[in-house]
């Protein structure tokens, strides 16, 4: 790994746990939508099934670990508590950035949780834009092989790489190149964003190109501008940075309008999910799982018990909305008509 990109990770992780990053004013949208409550759900609250089967293996919950980081000894500790608690509580775990580990092989130690979590869904990670950097479908079946992982995330992060110290800003003619990565590799591959959002005419195209699962990682929940410009000794893109506080796409909003146009694309609701009730809104909204990144990452680093503690109250949370709204299982919930726009 190289030092400049060692620092960068490490810089990311201290403003992630000891900064405000999270949007000023624009949230994830979820407030704009109510649960119509039932107050006769005719259901036993023990009986309520939240698990789902996603990608071939059955989830407890629909809940995905957010791809935070990773490539250096103390992230590699996160990344591996993250993959025990994935293990232990039946979700699915995606892992940050990889490029290091094309760039260099020996730092894939720090990315690799298969012996901690043999059994979970576990995805491998690339900037999409690398793919004009030198990169392709090939090294994308080298990452997922060396990482041992289930399938492939490529992220798509124009903005932040706009305000990146050390950003790529050649986003052009990547769609055919993300189409001939889903064509070339028998795995999985969802495109995501890293906190800025998907809108309905950019899934358009991703599909028609042959992607079939989107996380839509809306604007709401971390704010990459706010990362990225403070770590910036550029001033002039610090001042720009203020322009863009409010960047993006409500992760909501994202949802419904690719929901409403894409019936059949599997959609990752991500970007402001703070709590069950969030997770039950996003599947209610057309979700197939939901993810969930910097607060497990700020609950890891104090303890064990911290994350686990939040994985559960997210689950408890998930349940009781179910019960409220009369809903048994995930599929119902999926098809509830028990949830309105509150505007």
């Amino acid at each position: 790994m190289t030092d400049i990109s060692k620092k960068r990770k490490e810089e990311h992780l201290d403003i992630c746990l000891n900064s405000d990053i999270e949007y000023e004013r624009l949230g994830p949208g979820f407030i704009e939508y109510d649960f119509i409550h039932q107050a006769l759900p005719e259901l036993d609250l023990d009986s309520i099934d939240t698990s789902i089967d996603f990608l071939g293996k059955r989830l407890a919950l629909p809940l995905m670990i957010s791809p935070i980081t990773g490539g250096t000894e103390s992230l590699a500790k996160i990344n591996c508590l993250l993959a025990g608690l994935a293990s232990s509580f039946g979700i699915a775990m995606g892992l940050g950035s990889a490029r290091i580990v094309l760039e260099d092989e020996t730092s894939a130690k720090y990315f690799k949780v298969r012996k901690t979590a043999p059994d979970i869904l576990l995805f491998a990670n690339l900037g999409a834009v690398q793919l004009n950097y030198g990169f392709n479908a090939e090294h994308c079946k080298r990452l997922v092989d060396v990482l041992e992982a289930d399938g492939i995330m490529l992220h798509l992060n124009p903005i932040q790489e706009a305000f990146q110290p050390e950003g790529n800003h050649d986003f052009s003619g990547l769609l055919k190149k993300i189409g001939d990565v889903c064509k070339s590799c028998d795995f999985p591959v969802i495109v995501r964003e890293v906190g800025f959002g998907i809108s309905a005419d950019v899934a358009e195209k991703l599909i028609e190109s042959g992607v079939e699962i989107i996380d839509i990682s809306g604007s709401g929940g971390t704010s990459w501008v706010r990362i990225e410009s403070s770590r910036s000794e550029d001033e002039i893109i610090k001042d720009v940075s203020d322009s863009f506080k409010d960047w993006g796409i409500p992760t909501a909003k994202a949802l419904v309008s690719i929901r409403e146009a894409q019936k059949g694309v599997r959609l990752i609701a991500s970007g402001g999910i703070r709590d069950g009730v969030d997770v039950a809104k996003a599947i209610a909204l057309g979700a197939d799982i939901t993810g969930i990144g910097l607060p497990l990452l700020k609950a890891s680093a104090i303890s064990k018990k911290d994350a686990s503690d939040l994985i559960k109250k997210i689950a408890t949370g998930l349940r009781i909305a179910m019960f409220g709204i009369g809903v048994p299982d995930i599929e119902s919930l999926r098809k509830t008509s028990h949830i309105e726009k509150r505007y």
